[in-house]
């Protein structure tokens, strides 16, 4: 009898641990707002969304809907959904994926259009909404893949930003010097080591505490390449500053696929750092998860102790993860001044080295995960600078907070439960 007792007991607590009603009541409160918003206070008109450019080979109809009609629409399926939410975590203590994926759509949707209809110009394209998005999402995505490398591995990585300054820096003098974009990225990525060689070394040789280290070499990379910016490439010759004048890496449109609407333009007109990020995508999602690398990798980040105990040098994993990670950072540095602005200025990166962190979270330490949410961040991004030119009445200042905005909710578990890998910020010492 006491065993069984005993048996039982942990479930019952796991059942009451594991029940989360912060994604119902998210849920509900967004209903109520499509239902105040959307249909209480949305405009009458209509909203266009242009899918076609006048270039494309490819030629599909704009889309135009009743904002009215649409909100109505969106509010009845959030409520639908946000009841479903909470039947379901009264009776199972978790909601379905697919739950909140299809509000989460839905209610995207419904803010559009409500957006939309209420500009002056009451229309959007939807190719330049994903197009202008890439050039965020790009080095978010090479930020986030080297947190990926260095988090799966056990080593928290905070420097991405640094690792991205870095890169950007690099990449625009030494383009500059030597005339080759070629050159430049290879710098990029020599940079982005450097500095992952610091924080392998402190972090892991040292055992200093590896966020501190992070925001260290954050202020560190900050503070060096704005001293050499002003020293260095504001130097003018006959008028031209010769160290800030990087070459361009050009977009290079595949035939074919680069004709198909939105999709082409956004995926298929890249410039070769952008080609590189959709391989490193997928092949480092394959790497981790299908072969024996990727698995002696999440061991270390797992289970270091057993990991050492089959042989796998924990440490030397490690250091080789993180200094991979800051290649592919780096290299996601260069794509500021050799593809986005063709030119370096002070902290240029802006922040998007804590951004890329934010989308490690919401991606669940998966490469697949972590490029779409720095898509999701992108898009947010873009979507502020688009709308301000529309007339929108909502406050430019709003719509720029978008993406910082979904960073606290990606951190702060509203998106679900994000479990790190188990030994992630630990220092393994071998006894």
């Amino acid at each position: 009898m006491s065993i069984t007792m005993k048996s039982e007991t942990p479930k019952v607590a796991d059942a009451v641990a594991i029940r989360s009603w912060k994604m119902p009541i998210l849920l509900g409160v967004l209903a109520l707002f499509a239902v105040i918003v959307f249909v209480l206070m949305g405009p009458s008109g209509t909203a266009t969304f242009r899918i076609s450019q006048d270039t494309d080979a490819w030629q599909v109809p704009n889309l135009v809907v009743s904002a009215k009609g649409v909100g109505v629409a969106v509010a009845v399926v959030c409520i639908a959904l946000a009841y479903l939410a909470w039947r379901q975590t009264r009776d199972t203590g978790k909601i379905a994926k697919w739950v909140a994926l299809t509000f989460t759509v839905v209610f995207v949707v419904g803010l559009m259009v409500w957006i939309i209809g209420g500009t002056t110009t009451q229309n959007i394209t939807l190719v330049g909404l994903f197009t202008g998005a890439m050039l965020i999402t790009t080095p978010i995505v090479f930020g986030s893949l080297s947190g990926v490398l260095s988090e799966r591995a056990g080593v928290v990585n905070i420097a991405i930003e640094g690792q991205l300054l870095a890169g950007a820096f690099t990449a625009a003098l030494v383009s500059s010097i030597t005339g080759s974009a070629f050159a430049g990225l290879f710098a990029a990525a020599v940079a982005g080591v450097l500095v992952s060689v610091l924080l392998a070394l402190f972090s892991i040789k040292y055992v200093v505490n590896q966020i501190i280290v992070g925001v260290v070499l954050n202020v560190l990379v900050s503070g060096l390449t704005g001293f050499l910016f002003e020293k260095i490439m504001k130097t003018k010759v006959d008028g031209i500053t010769i160290y800030n004048q990087p070459a361009h890496l050009p977009n290079i449109p595949i035939p074919l696929l680069s004709e198909i609407p939105i999709i082409g333009p956004t995926l298929f007109r890249q410039s070769i750092i952008g080609y590189f990020m959709l391989v490193l995508v997928v092949a480092l999602w394959f790497g981790l998860f299908r072969t024996r690398w990727g698995l002696r990798v999440r061991a270390v980040g797992e289970h270091p102790k057993a990991a050492d105990t089959v042989g796998i040098n924990v440490n030397r994993t490690r250091v080789m993860n993180v200094l991979a990670g800051g290649a592919v950072a780096g290299i996601g540095g260069a794509y500021f001044t050799l593809v986005a602005v063709s030119s370096f200025s002070k902290d240029m990166t802006g922040g998007l080295g804590f951004i890329a962190l934010a989308a490690l979270i919401f991606g669940r330490w998966n490469p697949i995960g972590a490029a779409l949410a720095a898509l999701l961040f992108g898009v947010a991004g873009n979507l502020q600078s688009i709308l301000s030119l529309a007339g929108t009445p909502i406050d430019g200042q709003f719509l720029a907070m978008l993406p910082y905005a979904l960073t606290i909710l990606a951190v702060s578990g509203f998106v679900g439960k994000a479990v790190a890998p188990a030994a992630d910020g630990d220092p393994y010492i071998k006894e």
